[in-house]
């Protein structure tokens, strides 16, 4: 079946749009609301030294212990934030704020801060959790409400400290990782080169724009038709790019991106959606975030460059609308981080 013919078939399910509304907003925001204070499932990237650092998850990490693993934590308190701002009359408005502040406090912000302070922990969640963790930061920083620039205030110390490690660590990276899943050097800069941006803080935007460059510049042709991998999430071609858009200018960027990704400029391109066999298995539903990671970097790319780009339009509502009925299936593997990712696509989408 073409996609313009399952892009039919899914406009015509009840209570679908093509834009996000606030019933959609309200299933979305439910699936972080359940788990920012479930402890379990968890998984926990500890490195132990010893027995003493054998503790509860909300021991370690009362900030971010629900949503099954730490990052999908933050990104779970980013999409909470998200829904506030863009719809004032969501349902369970009180609670989600509420429950902001228990996690958002000085005092759990201080014990994630000594544990990413110990000499052994610094790699922990490099870089896939550090670039949530400043795109939580720029969406409080920018919401318009006491609460939220209280919460801000609060997390600021931590994602100071990660800026520290970026700044610490990217000089070091010889050679960037270009797989689909969290180590995914491009995506890993994305979200930190926007709050570098906002913040207005040169030294951080120096040292990623000449490590992207160092990095990425002289890259060609994309292997297009190596995606996806088995457990993708992320798409290695269009993060890279979705960097590279960020860092240079137009003229330089459309120069670069007809030698890394040329079938883009192809008014008939078009690329088969990613297809996930088994949602119950926490792996292979990674394939429904590949498709709203391919959404949102096309949508970023239209945005900026329609003259250029617009032809890729379907393509990107496909990949959106293929995996967004499944994120609200009842599946816990998905459920606890998938709502972040369509949100991600409609942040971009506009």
């Amino acid at each position: 079946m073409k996609f313009s013919c399952i892009l039919l078939l899914l406009f015509s399910i009840p209570g679908f749009s093509q834009e996000l509304t606030l019933e959609q907003a309200n299933h979305l925001a439910g699936l972080p609301l359940k788990c920012l204070q479930q402890e379990y499932p968890n998984k926990l990237g500890q490195m132990l030294v010893d027995s003493t650092e054998i503790q509860s998850p909300q021991k370690l990490h009362p900030t971010f212990y629900g949503c099954f693993d730490w990052h999908s934590s933050v990104h779970g308190h980013w999409s909470l934030v998200y829904l506030l701002k863009r719809f004032p009359n969501l349902s369970n408005r009180e609670l989600i704020v509420q429950k902001l502040r228990t996690n958002l406090s000085k005092a759990n912000i201080q014990v994630e801060i000594d544990y990413l302070n110990k000499k052994h922990e610094k790699s922990f969640e490099r870089t896939y959790g550090w670039n949530w963790l400043l795109k939580l930061q720029l969406e409080l920083e920018t919401y318009n409400e006491p609460f939220a620039k209280e919460l801000a205030q609060n997390l600021k110390p931590l994602s100071n400290i990660i800026i520290e490690r970026y700044i610490e660590f990217l000089p070091k990276l010889l050679y960037p990782m270009r797989v689909g899943t969290h180590s995914n050097t491009a995506f890993g800069l994305t979200f930190a080169w926007d709050y570098a941006v906002y913040t207005k803080n040169d030294l951080f935007q120096k040292c990623i724009k000449e490590n992207a460059v160092r990095l990425f510049q002289k890259d060609q042709n994309c292997p297009f038709t190596w995606e996806p991998s088995g457990a993708d999430f992320l798409s290695p071609c269009l993060e890279e790019m979705a960097l590279m858009q960020r860092i240079l200018p137009k003229a330089e960027f459309l120069i670069w991106l007809k030698k890394f990704a040329p079938q883009l400029f192809k008014k008939k391109f078009t690329w088969e959606v990613a297809k996930v066999s088994d949602r119950t298995d926490g792996h292979l539903v990674h394939l429904d975030g590949l498709n709203f990671s391919r959404a949102w970097n096309l949508y970023a790319l239209i945005n900026q460059y329609p003259k250029e780009f617009s032809h890729l339009k379907p393509l990107a509502n496909y990949h959106l609308n293929f995996s967004l009925p499944s994120v609200v299936d009842g599946n816990y593997e998905g459920e606890h981080w998938l709502a972040s990712f369509a949100l991600r696509a409609f942040e971009e989408k506009k």
